[in-house]
């Protein structure tokens, strides 16, 4: 039986990454995230705008050409541009100049360019990536797994936010045991060389090393988009040079909480994933307050 820890108030608050007095938008983080798709333009929209809320200090978007516009008007502080702008190099994350990448939310499965787009930023981002939505399946290839292993002996984190689901499918192509989440999370990470965040009611977050519980979800968080905030959010915490695992763990309760008081102010019912963001800073306010 694997030892399982929860991260109290104090341990919570200590990381969240305040902005030095000093601070530009580049020293505070950059977030390039190659998102959505001609079908779901949204996820790019809201994985984007919760980057911001999050903290990261410029971000960027690359998507498909027909959904530039939504996203532009959308946010106007984003960068958005089409994918095939997306630079042959990418930017390393330096010291005092972090960067971290997000590649899946919104992808189309029947978009062949899908995977080719998850295998490239794997390839050549020299910084944390966080894998999430339809952009998983590219992790279970054969070319998946051998991109994930380079990153790991290189020390290039990689964070995957699977649903149920998702963690499943993951699991197959090692043959894992899926019937607990717990566990699954913990031998994802160690089969994937990654940080895996297995969501649900109870999300489970692990290095393969430490597994922490988040207990606090809520079923106002039910909703499509939600997991593109959580993404967005975790990714923006990796683009201000946290650590993947406490990035992940305070992404996990921040958007917790931020449900909690979505449907505090909208019901569990009405809540939608548009909420989820606008609660964000009401989230922090009450994390450093406590």
């Amino acid at each position: 039986m694997q030892d399982v820890r929860e991260y109290g108030n104090d341990e919570l608050a200590a990381l969240v990454p305040l902005p030095a007095d000093d601070a530009n938008k580049y020293t505070r983080g950059t977030l390039t995230a190659v998102v959505g798709s001609e079908r779901y333009p949204g996820a790019a929209c809201l994985a984007a705008y919760a980057s911001q809320r999050m903290g990261a200090g410029y971000t960027q978007v690359f998507t498909h050409p027909a959904a530039v516009p939504l996203v532009q008007g959308f946010r106007p502080s984003l960068v958005v541009g089409p994918r095939s702008a997306l630079p042959p190099k990418l930017s390393p994350s330096l010291p005092g100049k972090p960067h971290a990448y997000l590649v899946g939310c919104g992808f189309d499965a029947d978009d062949g360019a899908s995977s080719k787009l998850v295998h490239f930023v794997l390839k050549h981002a020299e910084a944390p990536v966080l894998v999430d939505g339809s952009g998983l399946g590219a992790l279970a290839s054969e070319k998946g797994r051998r991109l994930l292993k380079r990153r790991f002996l290189n020390g290039h984190a990689t964070v995957v936010t699977p649903h149920g689901g998702e963690a499943a499918r993951l699991a197959r192509a090692f043959d894992l045991p899926t019937g607990d989440p717990c566990a699954l999370a913990r031998s994802l990470s160690l089969a994937y060389g990654v940080v895996t965040v297995v969501k649900g009611p109870v999300t489970f977050i692990s290095d393969g090393e430490q597994t922490v519980r988040m207990a606090h979800g809520t079923p106002a968080l039910a909703k499509a988009g939600t997991g593109d905030v959580l993404a967005g959010m975790v990714a923006a915490l990796l683009a201000q040079g946290m650590d993947a695992l406490e990035a992940s763990v305070l992404g996990a309760e921040l958007h917790a909480r931020a449900g909690l008081a979505a449907a505090a102010r909208w019901s569990a019912i009405a809540v939608c994933a548009e909420d989820v963001v606008e609660c964000l800073p009401a989230a922090f306010a009450e994390l450093v307050g406590a």
